[in-house]
């Protein structure tokens, strides 16, 4: 925002400052300082309407220039500041939960790529793991879901990582071994990690660093051959194939020897037909297509020696067509299959499959076949949302398939792109800022003349001289004339006394504020992701669970959008208490949604037992409440780690003599709560359910249908009669909206005699299943500070 006031005159008097330039000519209003042909100089001096009260004293800092510009870089960094603060360093959020390396998962250039498991009854039937339904009580993860292997699991097992991709299998027996690359954030190169399951890749061991080079290394293809497992890594800053050989696997490896003596990338080794071949790709040559290009070679051996195919290379083509490999070549029904990436949008965006059909010493042909992979719907919230690069598929021993799989939520270059988004946002700020100050008059000149012509006081002939010969500096000049008649032509334009012009002004500031607060998003923020929070680095899913009727369904189509695009949501069940349902295909969803549609309008009818619900964990979100994904996703993560709970958003404290409802604002002024709404909270479904629809819950059911209320109460007394302990938990969202106070379907019209039946509720309850004013848990009593 480096633009200053500029105002005529020179040494020579009030005359010359009126209109004539230094060395004494005569001046109108053109000849000003803005005038290239007058020996003035710019400064910064008070506004015109102080001039006559110090009309010889001129200021060089105190301009109204100055200051107009001085209060918009104030207002506007206040308006930054603050934005960034509240979007970023998320202080509702508190801290501590994430249980990332503080040396690992770091931002990095090259994306954020994770690793997930798929399983399918061929290669081309694959599905993530989450589809499996397999629960983990020891990572408490019902069911496990995708991605398995992050940055976060890799780092917190002591081996700092920015992200991890190119995953290979190995099998021995039912136990699985993955390889796969790692970013050092130290070193910022690629290494060779290892990790072991034993449970059909749902969880994961991490045994550390298999291989270390002083250059960067990828695409760990593991295989055995006579015995011995051997390895070929990506390592064409060497400029060299190579091959190394487990001497204890799978930690200890030893160089066997050079394969080929060419920087290939991403290469493959498969026996097909008595004959091993070799696909690579080489990006070094003259006139080579980056990522289009593939080379094939063959032997009688996997250790060589390796003879070029005769149509070598075989592809230099369209980036986009899948010439560089995406993982491993296999044999299914006695075909040869080929993986390859897709790199036209961004670097890695797909995989690609591809059928072998003619392939021998001197001809290669293969054709595209549909990969049967369903591509990520849920945007830079799902892990794998913006691209995937690699797919190693093996058969189990079960004679099922399974599949690893590489994925990042950022296309390639994001963190560059953002920064470079985010500096044009705000020099657009700051373009909005000089219109602003020369609408007001503030800002009376564009380029200060100093900056264009030749100036230092008195001039010499010969300076003069050159300055009319040369030409560029004429022609500088002129333009700065030029650009300088701008605020004289724009000035007045708007008159900001009335109501028209202070519309444009304020429309103007506006704009320059969320030019602002876009250049601080994409500067210093992060990748516009609302991820999952990992517990013991793994991942979980659950069901979003709704009720509704007819009238509220424009509530139901925006909510359904918003939140089926949440992380860890698997499905969406609309519980359709009234009135003609909507067909699922109606609705904007990221995710299955299911309508089950009641006999009888109950509220009771939120707590029913539901055997299609193939999650432990379920949301009660009311279809009228709208929060971020962020906020949702931090609510599961609390609840994963006390599923015995109720887990929610709005607190309330539950005591008096008379029993009293009161909203949050009570239970905040006696510093406690002893209640959760279920109106947004997370349950276990088996328990939850279970208690709601026993026996000793009958009478509590009776009177909620009497009342049409109170549902939420009567579970959260169950869950207290059931236990001792703490039964609830909460957790402060970062904001929430109740889209109903914009429309004529609340459910609460009159708050006052809503109030006044839960009061009734309260008491009705307590003499049927106990007390909870007994009961208390103070705010801030969690780590992370969720719950503040």
């Amino acid at each position: 925002m480096g633009v200053v006031v500029v105002s005529g005159g020179s040494t020579g008097g009030p005359a010359a400052a009126a209109g004539g330039g230094g060395g004494g000519n005569g001046g109108s209003a053109a000849g000003s300082c803005c005038d290239v042909s007058l020996k003035c100089w710019c400064k910064w001096r008070w506004g015109d309407h102080q001039q006559h009260l110090l009309p010889h004293k001129v200021f060089s800092v105190f301009s109204s220039g100055f200051l107009f510009l001085l209060g918009c870089l104030i207002v506007y960094g206040l308006i930054g500041v603050i934005y960034g603060w509240l979007l970023f360093n998320k202080p509702y959020v508190g801290n501590g939960v994430m249980g990332l390396n503080s040396f690992g998962c770091l931002e990095d250039g090259e994306g954020s790529w994770s690793v997930g498991v798929f399983y399918g009854d061929s290669p081309f039937s694959l599905k993530p793991i989450e589809a499996a339904n397999l629960w983990k009580n020891e990572s408490k993860a019902w069911p496990v879901a995708n991605p398995v292997v992050t940055c976060a699991s890799v780092s917190d097992a002591g081996f700092p990582s920015n992200f991890v991709a190119d995953p290979f299998l190995y099998l021995q027996g039912d136990t699985l071994f993955l390889f796969y690359e790692t970013k050092n954030p130290l070193t910022m190169q690629g290494d060779i990690g290892v990790a072991k399951s034993t449970d059909k890749g749902a969880t994961w061991k991490q045994l550390g660093i298999a291989l270390d080079e002083d250059w960067h290394l990828s695409f760990p293809y593991v295989f055995d051959y006579h015995g011995q497992v051997y390895m070929i890594p990506e390592s064409s800053m060497k400029g060299e194939l190579r091959l190394y050989r487990a001497l204890e696997f799978p930690l200890q490896w030893t160089l066997e020897k050079i394969l080929i003596k060419k920087p290939l990338v991403d290469s493959t080794i498969i026996n097909y037909e008595g004959h091993y071949w070799l696909f690579g790709s080489d990006h070094s040559g003259f006139g080579t297509k980056k990522n289009g290009q593939l080379e094939i070679w063959h032997s009688s051996s996997p250790l060589g020696p390796w003879k070029p195919h005769k149509k070598n290379p075989i592809y230099n083509i369209d980036k986009s067509m899948g010439a560089r490999n995406g993982g491993r070549p296999f044999v299914y029904n006695g075909n040869l299959y080929r993986f390859g990436q897709d790199c036209g949008e961004t670097y890695g965006r797909r995989v690609r499959a591809f059928k072998v059909e003619i392939l021998s010493k001197d001809a290669y042909k293969e054709v595209e076949v549909p990969l049967g992979f369903e591509e990520p719907t849920k945007g830079r919230n799902a892990w794998n949302g913006a691209r995937h690069h690699h797919l190693d598929v093996q058969q189990l021993s079960s004679g099922e398939w399974i599949g690893v799989m590489d994925g990042d939520r950022v296309p390639s270059g994001d963190p560059s792109h953002r920064f470079m988004v985010g500096c044009a946002s705000l020099g657009a700020a700051a373009a909005v800022v000089i219109v602003l100050g020369l609408l007001l008059g503030a800002v009376k000149c564009l380029i200060p003349l100093n900056w264009c012509a030749h100036y230092s006081g008195k001039r010499s002939d010969a300076l003069l001289v050159w300055e009319r010969s040369n030409l560029f500096s004429s022609r500088a000049r002129r333009f700065c004339s030029r650009v300088n008649r701008v605020p004289i032509s724009i000035r007045g334009k708007v008159k900001y006394n009335t109501w028209a012009g202070r519309l444009v002004l304020a429309v103007l500031f506006l704009v320059g504020a969320a030019l602002m607060c876009t250049g601080v998003k994409n500067v210093y923020g992060g990748n516009g992701a609302e991820e999952a929070y990992p517990l013991n680095g793994y991942y979980s899913q659950f069901t979003l669970l709704t009720m509704t009727y007819d009238a509220r369904l424009w509530n139901l189509k925006m909510y359904v959008k918003h939140y089926s695009r949440c992380s860890s949501v698997k499905e969406i069940v609309v519980v359709w208490n009234k009135g003609i349902p909507p067909k699922a295909s109606d609705l904007d969803s990221a995710v299955p949604v299911r309508i089950r549609v009641e006999k009888e309008n109950s509220l009771n009818n939120r707590f029913k037992k539901d055997e299609m619900i193939k999650t432990r964990g379920v949301l009660e979100l009311d279809d009228d409440i709208m929060m971020t994904c962020d906020d949702v996703e931090r609510g599961f993560n609390v609840w994963r780690q006390h599923p015995d709970r109720i887990v929610g958003f709005y607190p309330r404290l539950i005591s008096g003599n008379p029993l009293k409802y009161r909203a949050e604002k009570y239970a905040r002024s006696h510093k406690g709560y002893n209640m959760i709404l279920t109106g947004a909270a997370f349950v276990d479904s088996t328990i939850a359910f279970g208690r709601y629809w026993g026996e000793q819950a009958k009478a509590g059911r009776e009177l909620v249908d009497r009342y049409f209320n109170c549902e939420d109460v009567l579970l959260n007394y169950l869950y207290a009669n059931a236990s001792s302990t703490k039964t609830v938990e909460y957790v402060r969202p970062a904001w929430a909206i109740d889209t109903s106070k914009f429309s004529g379907a609340a459910i609460s019209k009159n708050t006052q005699v809503h109030y006044g039946i839960r009061s009734r509720c309260l008491m009705r309850f307590t003499q049927m299943y106990g007390s909870l004013s007994d009961r208390k848990w103070e705010f801030d009593g969690r780590k992370d500070g969720w719950d503040l």
